[in-house]
């Protein structure tokens, strides 16, 4: 008998530590600044990445530095970044290389994005609601590790690591989705439109995540 309840135990602790959450209509709210307050994410990668999208949605009303979102290695920990400069900049990094877009400032809202890159060509895309900046390239021919640590409301200087408050989200973020491929242009404005392309590999309606300090899940401000 007491084989069989740790055999049930065993169990139950393995669907909880892979179980999934559907967070539509949800957002992690980050409501102060902070050095221990951040989300993990698991992503279902299996090769490395020779393309990739990633979207979401983020309200703040920072005037400051800021990660929007952070995907690490232990090689690289600007495998992959999202991250928003002070003055008004945006900077999307892969494997450490950086590129630059400066969309038209906005009041506090809201506001969707969506990065693209792929190695054939290095070609970067930021679309910020649904509407894209002018393209850059980096990295060509890179492929991206899968040993990822995936975290939301840090920048990571180190793997899993190296938080900073100076850099960290104030605000809500959700609709985080990710795909091993490039979305078309069409593809990425029906996102924005509130539509999926079944994302493969982070899934906002079925999220494996952990939350750390001061975070939690609220309903979504937007529509």
């Amino acid at each position: 008998m007491e084989k069989l309840s740790l055999y049930f135990l065993v169990i139950i602790s393995l669907l909880s530590a892979f179980s999934q959450t559907d967070m539509h209509t949800k957002a992690f709210v980050f409501p102060k600044e902070s050095d221990n307050s951040f989300v993990t994410l698991t992503a279902q990668l299996t090769k490395p990445l020779k393309a990739f999208t990633v979207c979401l949605h983020v309200y703040t009303d920072l005037t400051r530095d800021y990660s929007l979102f952070s995907y690490a290695t232990r090689q690289q920990h600007n495998e992959i970044l999202l991250f928003k400069g002070k003055t008004g900049v945006y900077s999307v990094s892969v494997g450490g290389a950086d590129v630059f877009f400066k969309p038209p400032e906005s009041s506090p809202a809201p506001m969707h994005f969506c990065v693209t890159w792929e190695s054939t060509s290095g070609i970067t895309e930021l679309w910020v609601d649904g509407k894209p900046m002018v393209r850059r390239s980096m990295k060509r021919g890179y492929s991206l590790g899968t040993e990822a640590s995936i975290v939301l409301g840090q920048e990571q200087d180190a793997f899993a690591g190296g938080f900073d408050k100076n850099q960290s989200l104030v605000g809500d973020i959700g609709d985080v989705y990710m795909w091993d491929y490039v979305l078309s242009p069409e593809e990425i404005n029906t996102v924005y439109a509130g539509g999926t392309f079944s994302p493969n590999v982070l899934d906002w309606r079925a999220l494996k995540y952990k939350t750390y300090g001061e975070v939690f899940v609220k309903r979504q401000l937007w529509p």
